[in-house]
């Protein structure tokens, strides 16, 4: 693994090296096992979906209409690279916004990769020929999993923002501090209902992800929170198998242990780079850093 470096120096006159630029944005709607799934396409001007492309998946049962997310898209289409940031659809009809916590919770970790599969294929239909990769938190391991499970030549490079960590024992510690529970016994339930062939059985008032007292299928609990080492990011990282590019934030207290768990990611394909007193969410002056190497990265 390699440290990234930048040829270039960052300041906060960034934007003034832009001439101006107009960029295009409308909502795709697509049908996906049986529902209606959006994202979010934003055209640089003067681009086609044959130029470079970035496919960016937003974090844990959020939405890509968050500022996080906006900023990017807008922030490449400056610097002439479009994107398409789809709405994860955790099995809800046309998804937008937040989780909606009241409604039964069905989705899994693992949906995601079918997902991106289905708008990188969208892609490709509409003349992709090389695609960025890029996920934040959660959706930086789902992305690094799909680059590494479902690689395919379309795909040119992988970019991770900030991208989950885990462990057992840290889950477990989470999981126990959050709602004043020990996970296990939940768990074993929902693994020995899985296992009995009952998996879409509803666990009714429970605690999940984000979600108090809430309802879940055992499938979808043991999803989230199953003993599965590819849930870590760097551990997936380890059999990168295209030029990969992990962003950190140096202030970034979500995923504290990114920055050591890296240390031992020993790939060539793989490089990091620490955005200065960033935390998880990389807004603002931040966003812009991150996008400025995000695009010398894919640009290399």
């Amino acid at each position: 693994m390699k440290t990234k470096t930048r040829f270039s120096i960052f300041t906060l006159f960034w934007l003034l090296a832009f001439s101006a630029f107009s960029a295009s944005a409308e909502e795709v709607k697509e049908n996906f096992k049986n529902l209606t799934v959006n994202a979010n396409l934003v055209m640089a001007e003067g681009k086609t979906l044959a130029d470079d492309v970035v496919l960016l998946t937003h974090g844990t049962t959020t939405h890509n209409g968050r500022e996080t997310y906006r900023s990017i898209q807008k922030l490449l289409a400056e610097q002439g690279i479009s994107s398409l940031a789809p709405n994860l659809s955790l099995n809800v009809n046309d998804r937008h916004g937040e989780v909606n916590c009241a409604l039964p919770q069905t989705h899994k970790h693992e949906d995601a990769l079918e997902e991106m599969g289905f708008w990188l294929d969208w892609l490709k239909a509409k003349g992709a020929t090389s695609v960025t990769l890029m996920g934040h938190s959660r959706g930086g391991n789902q992305t690094a999993w799909f680059s590494v499970e479902r690689d395919e030549p379309v795909i040119k490079k992988v970019i991770l923002i900030a991208p989950q960590t885990w462990s057992k024992e840290a889950e477990h510690k989470d999981y126990a501090k959050k709602y004043d529970l020990p996970l296990q016994p939940i768990l074993n339930s929902a693994e020995k209902l899985v296992k009995e062939g009952k998996g879409d059985t509803m666990l009714k008032g429970i605690n999940f992800i984000y979600c108090k007292d809430t309802s879940a299928t055992a499938e979808a609990f043991v999803s989230y929170y199953k003993d599965e080492p590819r849930m870590d990011t760097p551990t997936l990282l380890k059999k990168a198998l295209k030029p990969t590019l992990v962003i950190m934030g140096s202030a970034d207290k979500v995923v504290a242990d990114l920055p050591k768990k890296m240390e031992n990611v020993d790939n060539d394909l793989v490089q990091t780079y620490s955005i200065e007193d960033s935390d998880h969410f990389f807004l603002d002056l931040f966003s812009e850093e991150l996008v400025e190497t995000a695009v010398e990265f894919i640009q290399e």
